[in-house]
């Protein structure tokens, strides 16, 4: 039977995906491995490769626009296979016997047809019985997987839902609109239908945010324009909304003095070897004042193991290495590639890796394993001019370091007013896994480390 091509999920987040583009045409032949189309998520763009040799019918998955994970994009035949166009638009589907299915199925809950199925993959959307999921009665609702745990949690039946996605399948818009609804109705309850019962210190139900509708009868009709956003804004806005309402942060501010640390930048720099390049010959690394934060901020996490953690229920998952993140702004948002044994690596090879990562950042080509996970992370608005600010935590951390700007200022040293770069730093911690004195601890000893920077090389 024909191979069956999905959107495979290449995010931890991702419920939806977009083909940014297509590298073969409908009836192109391709060989297994060959790329067969980009798929653009929140953060990254990922080829994806031919999970079969032969011609590539049924193209289905359209570019820009969002397609759930596991759906069907296209089909592949193999060369002794018939395709029949007036079939694939016309036959119905027959689903095959439940004891000669698939054990193996995709995300969205679809299993490729066996040799007993007799309708072609193109009339079997999802590759799923009528009405319903494979294992599920015909009268299930469909839906995805982040769907149906997101109504679960809301106490929602999923059956209950009117679905927007493909074939009327359940996505996780559709949840979020049933659950804004139902507290809609919950606050327009009568008085009378309150129970009585209810405890006078009862908190009030949360005000909710503004509707779209609203917020534009603010402005004047013809004075803005409208610019959706892209699945990259919506994680960014909901993972911020989940750090701040779930994560009790507080911040924890110093300042550093830079003058040793920038006499040893500019001494390891000149020493630097050269090396050959498509252009030429360049110095082995060039270090930047970040790449030493980073690397301050990894030898201070091994020496206050207590706060190299990250918050779950049940448990505090204590790290065994520091793997630093690093936000670098992209256009449309924000990506927090990772440094991993930071602890372990030399400040050049941190300067290495930091400058690929970000290159490739930019150009969203990140693979997930490269921004998921870390046990920290650093932001860094110094070269922007901010002297101070505080970032928000991003999950499963418990802390990340914002760093400001190094500028010249006034200090007094043995009672004399005197000159030296300064640059301040405020740590965010997550009161969960790190208590007051022991992010003071941590952020004591990435001061000591900022200005007695030898201390970075032994």
């Amino acid at each position: 039977m024909p191979t069956e091509v999905i959107l495979p999920k290449v995010d931890m987040d991702m419920a939806t995906g977009q083909i940014s583009r297509w590298f073969a045409e409908e009836g192109a032949h391709v060989k297994k491995g060959d790329v067969l189309f980009e798929i653009e998520t929140d953060k990254a763009a990922m080829e994806i490769d031919a999970p079969a040799s032969g011609t590539l019918r049924n193209v289905t998955g359209k570019e820009r626009v969002d397609i759930p994970v596991g759906e069907p994009v296209a089909w592949i035949y193999a060369d002794d296979e018939v395709y029949s166009a007036e079939a694939a638009q016309n036959e119905t589907p027959i689903s095959p016997p439940v004891g000669e299915m698939s054990t193996q199925s995709t995300e969205g809950g679809a299993v490729p047809p066996t040799s007993h199925s007799v309708a072609p993959p193109s009339a079997l959307p999802g590759i799923s019985p009528p009405g319903g999921e494979i294992g599920q009665s015909p009268s299930a609702a469909r839906a995805t997987p982040l769907a149906r745990r997101l109504a679960r949690e809301a106490g929602l039946s999923i059956a209950g839902i009117e679905g927007s996605g493909p074939r009327g399948r359940v996505v996780r818009a559709d949840v979020e609109a049933a659950v804004a609804a139902k507290g809609a109705a919950a606050v327009a309850q009568p008085v009378a239908e309150i129970p009585a019962e209810a405890p006078p210190s009862a908190p009030a139900t949360a005000p909710k945010p503004m509707s779209d509708d609203q917020v534009l009868k603010l402005f004047a009709e013809g004075s803005y324009e409208l610019v959706p956003h892209d699945n990259m804004r919506k994680t960014i806005a909901r993972r911020l909304v989940e750090a701040k309402s779930t994560i009790p942060h507080f911040y924890l501010t110093l300042d550093c003095e830079l003058d040793a640390l920038l006499a040893l930048r500019t001494q390891l720099n000149a020493a630097a070897p050269m090396k050959k390049t498509e252009k030429g010959e360049a110095p082995a690394y060039k270090l930047s004042v970040n790449d030493m934060v980073i690397k301050a901020m990894a030898m201070a996490l091994m020496a206050v193991p207590d706060a190299n953690a990250s918050w779950t229920d049940s448990a505090m998952v204590k790290h065994k290495h520091a793997d630093v993140g690093v936000a670098v702004s992209i256009p449309g948002g924000l990506i927090t590639p990772i440094i991993r044994h930071a602890d372990e690596k030399t400040l050049s090879t941190i300067s290495n890796e930091m400058k690929d990562l970000a290159s490739r950042a930019r150009s969203r080509k990140l693979k997930p394993e490269e921004y998921q996970g870390g046990t920290t992370a650093v932001s860094n608005l110094g070269m922007f001019g901010i002297k101070d600010f505080a970032a928000v935590i991003n999950p499963p951390h418990a802390t990340i370091l914002a760093v400001g700007a190094g500028e010249q200022r006034a200090v007094v040293k043995s009672g004399e007013i005197k000159i030296a770069n300064v640059m301040s730093v405020t740590l965010s911690t997550d009161h969960r896994a790190v208590d007051g004195a022991l992010g003071a601890e941590l952020l004591g000893a990435f001061k000591r480390l900022i200005e007695n920077p030898m201390g970075m090389l032994v």
